[in-house]
């Protein structure tokens, strides 16, 4: 009889401690921090710190903002990957970099798939952008001098080996041209270099070009469709150069073993973000284009990437 009601008695001690158990249901209990890859002022950081006050109303948390810049974003995906999958640490991602990354060195810190894909909700396509003063009016100006003065022009952009080295090596070969590239740890650095005269042009986003438009001028875009946020500005498409389409995705991911609950909620969160109206009108004021691929959708085109990219590494002659 002892026995029975001992047994009975941990039965309840049991069930209560089944029942209890979800405590993940409180998910989020304290601040969540959000690694930033690239320096202030730059699209990764405006983004975050627009989403960051949404966040916070959504989840009930604090959202604490970090900066840790380097190796064009693989310091602060390395520190993401060795951190405990326990949801209190995000990082902002960029595509094709996580990409790219991996399959160029073996001592990135991560491997793609290490990343936990949250959600994917933001593309900027490449620009090629000048100083307002500069004498290339057009595009086909900036091409005739660059044809008769190699690797006179020089031009600006964030890092080397993702979208806006790859659209410089892209007009390179389509123009018959020889630029000289100039990489930069963010794109917070490249204004200042293209507005001092450091570059003769900057191969950025739409998001720069809306914020200093008095003082430059876009040539070019480097998208299928024109750009909302520049409508008056050609595709290198309409100018001939039909295979120049390259831009940088924007998302969030978390380490490897973060549970598929914390995901989802986080996901739950990001496309709450993307959704809210006064977000969206600021973000394409800025010339953000806002899109949303849920983690199971960026999981699998991360994979079409890594393909794509192993091409084009291939046919320009990337060697590790």
């Amino acid at each position: 009889m002892r026995l029975r009601t001992a047994i009975s008695g941990l039965g309840v001690v049991l069930a209560f401690t089944l029942t209890a158990m979800p405590a993940r249901a409180g998910y989020p209990e304290r601040p969540i921090s959000y690694l930033v890859a690239f320096s202030a002022g730059g699209e990764s950081d405006i983004t975050a710190r627009l989403q960051q006050k949404y966040l916070e109303e959504i989840l009930g948390q604090k959202i604490v903002i970090s900066y840790k810049t380097g190796g064009g974003g693989s310091v602060a995906w390395a520190e993401l990957v060795r951190s405990e999958p326990n949801g209190y640490t995000t990082a902002g991602i960029n595509e094709p970099h996580t990409v790219l990354q991996p399959l160029q060195r073996a001592d990135t810190g991560y491997k793609t798939e290490d990343l936990v894909r949250i959600g994917c909700f933001q593309y900027t396509p490449v620009a090629l952008i000048v100083k307002k003063d500069s004498p290339f009016k057009t595009l086909g100006d900036f091409i005739g001098y660059a044809k008769s003065h190699p690797e006179i022009v020089t031009v600006g952009g964030t890092g080397t080996w993702a979208s806006t080295h790859f659209t410089y090596l892209l007009l390179q070969k389509a123009a018959g041209v020889k630029l000289t590239y100039v990489p930069y740890q963010g794109s917070g650095a490249t204004k200042p270099a293209l507005l001092g005269g450091h570059v003769s042009a900057l191969f950025a986003h739409p998001t720069m070009a809306v914020q200093i438009k008095d003082e430059v001028r876009v040539l070019a875009i480097a998208s299928e469709e024109r750009s909302r946020a520049l409508p008056d500005v050609p595709t290198f498409k309409e100018l001939g150069y039909a295979g120049i389409v390259e831009g940088s995705y924007r998302g969030i991911a978390a380490p490897p073993g973060t549970s598929k609950e914390v995901v989802t909620k986080l996901a739950s969160a990001f496309k709450k973000v993307n959704d809210t109206p006064a977000y969206r009108q600021k973000m394409e004021e800025l010339g953000f284009d806002l899109l949303w691929w849920g983690p199971d959708e960026y999981t699998q085109r991360i994979q079409k990437m890594k393909s794509h990219y192993a091409s084009l590494l291939q046919e320009y002659g990337y060697k590790k």
